[in-house]
């Protein structure tokens, strides 16, 4: 019988086309490993999607924050570190650390996940799992020297900066928009030029509701700070003109 520790590291690579003009890795694709780090780690412990969705559950991210001091360049081999740093009836933080094979930290990574029946996409009881297996897996131990995701406050002054539709390769394994395009998509609000002058220090994002393939989301960005910027994205349904708020987002740059 395989012995697993609390703490799950995983390897992955910085390949040629998952990196920028800056020949560093894309941030959406370090969200992606860091959400693939997630899955190995709960699979491994009895707790994962593919057991899961055999159950009519899923995992849903409900808020990421990442900040790094460098992204990991092209060719770069590193690890991404990922444990459970507490457990409630219908959330779980999970923290990540981006390491390189020489032991240097790239950057870390909060998050907080709810449970949901995948039938009715209730919130449903993580403590109902495998007899509430999951508090085995909780490190108290382990520094995650970053801010939790705080609320994204948004004022009257935000602009309405892009509208796109969406379509097959926006929507993942639980039929929504997957967590990951939102963060390219609000990346994109930025041209070239930008990117030529500043990198990304930090990226929060909160989910507040599900879009689906045929949604219009609409993106609204507002200055907060010396290179800092919230955004708010709004979806609307194909045959209707309401506005629903999906989620919102703070980027802080260098």
């Amino acid at each position: 019988m395989t012995t697993f520790s609390k703490i799950g590291s995983y390897p992955f690579l910085a390949e040629p086309f998952h990196c920028d003009f800056t020949n560093r890795l894309f941030m959406g694709h370090l969200g992606n490993h860091m959400l693939n780090a997630a899955d190995f780690h709960s699979t491994d412990r009895g707790f994962g999607m593919k057991y899961l969705l055999g159950i009519h559950r899923a995992w849903v991210l409900s808020r990421l924050a990442i900040e790094m001091e460098e992204m990991p360049p092209m060719y770069a081999r590193f690890h991404v570190e990922t444990w459970v740093e507490s457990a409630m009836r219908y959330f779980t933080s999970r923290n990540f650390a981006v390491v390189g094979e020489d032991g240097k930290p790239y950057g870390y990574g909060r998050s907080i996940w709810a449970m949901i029946d995948t039938e009715t996409r209730q919130p449903t009881d993580i403590f109902a799992i495998n007899d509430g297996s999951i508090n085995q897996w909780i490190v108290t131990d382990k520094v995650c020297p970053i801010d939790k995701g705080g609320r994204v406050k948004m004022g009257e002054d935000a602009a309405l900066v892009r509208s796109i539709e969406t379509y097959y390769n926006d929507v993942d394994i639980n039929g929504h928009i997957n967590s990951v395009k939102y963060i390219e998509h609000v990346l994109d609000l930025w041209d070239m030029d930008w990117y030529r002058q500043h990198q990304i220090k930090r990226f929060e994002i909160a989910y507040v509701a599900e879009a689906h393939a045929g949604d219009r989301l609409s993106f609204y960005r507002e200055q907060t700070g010396d290179n800092e910027f919230c955004i708010q994205i709004v979806k609307t349904e194909p045959d209707s003109t309401e506005s629903i708020e999906v989620c919102r987002s703070k980027v802080t740059f260098l």
